[in-house]
């Protein structure tokens, strides 16, 4: 059974599918022990319980410094024994002692086809409105592992979403999100829970 905590900023649509998928059996070998967010008001707490999963709200906001925060995140994380720690629309940059101890533990969605419109800067609607300025016309979403840099770690799924003459961002992060994101995460999870997965030389490789 994989164990895993699921990080959230926010709303947890990308939460919601992940729960979807185990429920529904999409995701097989899979428990998620906690949901955490930086965001005590986050939508996405709601989500975890109504589902009987734990939800913890775990806030900088609440430390004095934020090495104290980050120190307390990953003593946090630790006591749940986790497989895999998803970032489901978590807007928190990770400390590197997490990303170090957790390494090819840590996974990401991305809402572009990443090297495209990624890196500092680029998450949420801003993605999409980077991507209409430039007048692309396929766009999508990148789950990934995640690494010491931004957005920079191994590929595991990548999945291509057309762009339409009259999209606007909001139009076009609701389309992704439906055909990608939601597609692509609980793949990637399910793929981890049975052994699918393995990194060589920076590479994924799904079997």
């Amino acid at each position: 059974m994989l164990n895993i905590g699921v990080l959230v900023s926010g709303g947890g649509t990308n939460l919601q599918a992940i729960i979807d998928g185990i429920e529904n059996g999409n995701i097989t070998n899979t428990n998620i022990k906690v949901v955490i967010s930086n965001n005590k008001n986050a939508f996405a707490l709601e989500r975890a319980k109504n589902h009987d999963i734990e939800a913890k709200a775990v806030s900088p906001k609440d430390y004095a410094t934020r090495e104290e925060f980050n120190e307390d995140l990953v003593r946090i994380l630790d006591t749940y024994n986790l497989d895999l720690i998803v970032l489901a629309g978590c807007l928190v940059v990770l400390p590197e002692a997490l990303i170090k101890k957790y390494k090819n533990k840590i996974i990401n969605i991305h809402p572009s086809l990443i090297p495209a419109f990624c890196g500092t800067g680029y998450y949420g609607l801003k993605v999409h409105e980077k991507a209409l300025e430039r007048g692309v016309k396929v766009t999508g979403a990148t789950v990934h592992f995640v690494d010491e840099g931004t957005d920079t770690g191994p590929i595991i799924f990548q999945k291509t979403v057309e762009v339409l003459d009259d999209d606007t961002a909001e139009v076009l992060q609701k389309r992704v999100m439906e055909q990608a994101e939601w597609v692509i995460m609980p793949k990637a999870i399910d793929a981890i829970a049975n052994g699918k997965v393995s990194i060589v030389d920076n590479k994924v490789i799904v079997k």
